[in-house]
């Protein structure tokens, strides 16, 4: 079983609309908060993905994603071709003031993973569950991917 471990990876060309409005956002956040950029955790020009383990054996992927206090209408699950996406959004809450000043690191907005996954999938076996903020999928290999045993004559 391997175990991948994504560091950052390059968002892909079809979002270009996306990143262009998340950037704008972040220029507002600097003018209403010009000391934000001082502060740790800002992540300027950096959107919130879930935080992803995946799995593979012989058989299957399963793809497990961090997407605390989400629930499952929230969230989008999608396979084309080779590429699984999760999407969804996180809704802010009421903002609390307490004093005359207050701090938010959380992040709120639309988020999108891209996985590609190494083989082909049998879409219609693939399964997703969801329960205490994490997200299983398991989306078992199709007969083609199959690793297969071959029998040496003598």
């Amino acid at each position: 079983m391997k175990l991948a471990r994504r560091e950052r990876q390059e968002r892909g060309a079809l979002a270009p609309f996306g990143e262009l409005n998340r950037i704008r956002s972040e220029i507002n956040r600097i003018f209403e908060d010009p000391f934000a950029l001082m502060t740790r955790g800002t992540g300027f020009l950096e959107a919130w993905e879930p935080a992803v383990d995946i799995y593979e054996d012989k058989d299957q992927f399963t793809v497990k994603a961090e997407l605390p206090g989400l629930k499952k209408e929230e969230i989008d699950v999608a396979l084309h071709g080779n590429t699984l996406t999760i999407a969804g959004e996180r809704k802010q809450e009421q903002e609390r003031k307490e004093g005359e000043t207050y701090r938010s690191e959380r992040y709120f907005g639309r988020f999108q993973r891209n996985i590609t996954l190494s083989a082909s999938v049998d879409s219609s076996k693939i399964q997703a569950s969801y329960k205490d903020g994490v997200l299983s999928i398991v989306l078992p290999k199709s007969e083609a991917a199959q690793a297969k045993q071959i029998q040496i004559k003598t």
